[in-house]
C-alpha cells in the first residue's frame, strides 16, 4: 500500500513568528497592523503549506482564525458609545499587537544570546599552522534564508505554473525517492557558478515532482551543499552550489 509523504520542519517557530516575518517583509508598524493586508498574506503560507502536504501544527489554524474574527470585528460599524460614558472600546488588533510586541523582545534577545555563544565558541587553541601549505580558497557567501522565504517561493511557483492536468492529491513515496531528486538537483548545479533560478528547478508538471524537488532542497541545504540568494525583497531565488 502506497503511504503519503508527509515532512515535518523544525524551523517553524510557530504563527508569531510568520506574523512578524510578514511584518518585516512588508516594513508593517506593528503598532498599526493592516489586518487585512496580514491575513492574506498569512493564508496565502497556510495554503502552500497544505499544498506542499506540510505537517501544519493547531497553532497555525487557531491564529488563522483569530486573524479573521479581527478583521471581522474591524469590518463592523463602529458603536457610538454614550456621551457621558466613560467606557474605553479597545481595538481588536490591540491583544495581537501586545503579543508580537512580547514575543519580538524575546526572539531578540534569544538572538543576542545566540550570538554571544557562537562568539565564545570560536574562540580556541590549536596547534601551529604551516600556512605555505594551506590552499587558498574563495569564501563561501551564503544566503540567510529563512523557512518563511522558501515558502514564499514555493507559492510564487504554483502560481506560475500553468498545468496542463490537475495536481496529484498525494505523494508517493515510491514515485519520486528525495535522495534522487538531492543528486539530480546537485547534478544541475554542477559547474554552474552562475547558480540555477530556483522556479528553474521546478520543471516537471507534477505535484510529487514538486514537493520532491522541494523537500531535496531543504535537505541540501540543511546538508550545506547547497544555498540560495536573494538579492532583494520579492526577487526570486538563485540556488548556488558550495564549492562550485
Amino acid at each position: 500500500m502506497s503511504e503519503s509523504y508527509q515532512v515535518k520542519i523544525d524551523a517553524f517557530e510557530g504563527p508569531l513568528d510568520l506574523l512578524l516575518h510578514l511584518i518585516n517583509q512588508y516594513e508593517i508598524d506593528i503598532h498599526d497592523i493592516p489586518v487585512a493586508t496580514i491575513s492574506e498574506q498569512y493564508m496565502h503560507y497556510i495554503h502552500t503549506m497544505q499544498q506542499l502536504e506540510l505537517n501544519i501544527a493547531s497553532e497555525y489554524l487557531v491564529m488563522a482564525a483569530t486573524l479573521l474574527a479581527i478583521k471581522s470585528k474591524l469590518l463592523l460599524p463602529n458603536q457610538e458609545l454614550e456621551a457621558d460614558s466613560d467606557e474605553y472600546e479597545e481595538d481588536p488588533r490591540d491583544e495581537l499587537m501586545r503579543r508580537l510586541i512580547e514575543y519580538r523582545k524575546y526572539k531578540e534577545a534569544a538572538a543576542q544570546l545566540k550570538e554571544k555563544e557562537d562568539s565564545t565558541n570560536r574562540i580556541y587553541t590549536r596547534p601551529p599552522i604551516v600556512f605555505e601549505k594551506m590552499e587558498k580558497k574563495s569564501p563561501v557567501v551564503q544566503g540567510d534564508m529563512s523557512i518563511y522565504d522558501m515558502i514564499a517561493a514555493m507559492n510564487k511557483v504554483f502560481e506560475r505554473k500553468k498545468w496542463d492536468k490537475p495536481f496529484e492529491t498525494k505523494i508517493q513515496r515510491s514515485e519520486i525517492p528525495i535522495k534522487q531528486r538531492m543528486e539530480e538537483i546537485v547534478l544541475e548545479l554542477h559547474n554552474r557558478t552562475d547558480g540555477i533560478a530556483f522556479f528553474d528547478l521546478f520543471s516537471y508538471p507534477s505535484r510529487s515532482h514538486i514537493v520532491a524537488t522541494f523537500i531535496a532542497i531543504l535537505e541540501l541545504m540543511k546538508a550545506r551543499e547547497i544555498y540560495c540568494v536573494q538579492k532583494a525583497n520579492f526577487d526570486d531565488f538563485i540556488v548556488y552550489k558550495i564549492g562550485g
